[in-house]
């Protein structure tokens, strides 16, 4: 009941981040629809429209720690709105693209720079700043279970439009939702008022700060971890809805498919928030590399269907942004909370890097092959091989895994 009274204050921080999260990453997540149509309307290679979503990876985890500094030096909500601005700035671009220059600018740079101001980190260290550490690790599944509603109804609404009308269309769509961000973001950016506790003797600058995080190996460890999951996740969302249509059937499937990863993940944001409160994080992090690594191999290695489409997609979106409040409640516990966004952009950064590689170097095996046999085959061998790392590097503190009081 405590609890309960001491989130009622914070409740519209929280909401406005959940909001501001949703459409940032539904949005984004979506953009694998207009691989296919905007490519033929606009003469190019799959390898270069992928290229542009490679990008926006890379930019976006290159502007996170620097998002994230800006943030704990400033305040989070002047970054929030900026990056706001820039998400529906660079849709409309998108959506005015002639050819490969404006989808690269749009989709890659200006969608990349604007994720790092409103996405994963940015809300999660807002949720981490606003309720008590008792709860953090349950509220932040929380927050990354509303990222996942974004999907769930951006997707379907996506796959419409283009049906309806042609992709351009359903661009412009993206764009008037991404102004809803906007007041999402200044609510959330009421956080800025709450006071920072501070641990006795400790350093609070910038500097010191990433210092400590860059001599830790179990920091570090967590980083090129988070590398393999980056790469498995957004070769999925990138080429997914194409590997659908390459085998056949319905291009709505992959909609539905990404839809329903977005519905599960509710659910698997929730469950892996819970048991991060009361295990270790980082041991439930490898478990989860291997378990993904398993389902991408399971579908990838028998010939598609409808129903073992969603049943694939049901269960990766169970596995999908799980990671977020494991990884988020671990910074916060090796750091504290003064400066998470940064360390956790840090982290994030290494994400991006196999962001640009799953998005790019798919497209550019398709294009050398004629399918994508070896992309999935990497993507799993990589993910077993970084869980497994990674609950090594957990071992010593798996006494933890017991229940917590509390």
């Amino acid at each position: 009941m405590s609890h309960d009274r001491g989130l009622k204050p914070v409740m519209p921080i929280l909401l406005g981040a959940c909001l501001m999260l949703a459409l940032a990453m539904g949005l984004r997540q979506s953009l694998g629809l207009f691989v296919q149509p905007a490519t033929r309307d606009l003469s190019m290679a799959v390898s270069e429209f992928t290229l542009a979503i490679a990008v926006q990876n890379l930019m976006w985890g290159i502007g996170q720690p620097i998002a994230g500094a800006f943030a704990g030096r400033f305040g989070a909500g002047p970054v929030m709105m900026v990056g706001a601005v820039m998400y529906a700035a660079g849709l409309l671009l998108l959506a005015t693209a002639s050819g490969p220059v404006g989808v690269m600018i749009g989709a890659g740079i200006l969608i990349g720079l604007a994720m790092a101001c409103t996405a994963m980190a940015m809300a999660l260290a807002v949720a981490s700043r606003s309720v008590p550490p008792a709860i953090r690790s349950t509220m932040l599944g929380v927050v990354s279970a509303a990222g996942s509603l974004g999907t769930l109804f951006a997707a379907p609404a996506g796959q419409y439009l283009v049906e309806t009308f042609d992709w351009r269309v359903a661009v412009f769509g993206f764009a008037l939702a991404a102004l809803f961000m906007l007041p999402a973001a200044w609510a959330a950016g009421r956080s800025d008022r709450i006071a920072v506790p501070v641990r006795a003797g400790e350093d609070v600058s910038g500097l010191a700060a990433f210092r400590a995080a860059m001599r830790s190996g179990r920091f570090l460890i967590m980083s090129g971890a988070y590398f393999v999951c980056g790469l498995q996740l957004v070769f999925l969302t990138t080429h997914l809805p194409s590997y659908i249509e390459i085998c056949g059937l319905d291009p709505m499937l992959g909609a539905q498919a990404l839809g329903l990863i977005g519905a599960f993940n509710v659910l698997g944001s929730l469950f892996f928030g819970w048991a991060g409160q009361r295990w270790s994080k980082t041991g439930l992090l490898g478990g989860l590399y291997i378990s993904r690594s398993l389902v991408l191999a399971i579908y990838f290695g028998t010939p598609p269907t409808p129903e073992s489409t969603l049943i694939f997609a049901s269960v990766m979106g169970f596995l999908w942004l799980g990671v977020g409040p494991l990884v988020a409640g671990a910074v916060a516990e090796m750091f504290g909370v003064r400066w998470q966004a940064m360390i956790q952009g840090i982290a994030f950064l290494w994400h991006q890097v196999g962001s640009f590689v799953g998005a790019f170097g798919g497209g550019a095996l398709y294009d050398a092959m004629g399918s994508y046999d070896l992309a999935w085959k990497l993507g799993v061998a990589m993910g077993i091989t970084a869980g497994v790392i990674q609950i090594l590097a957990s071992l010593p503190s798996w006494p933890s895994l017991r229940p917590q009081p509390g």
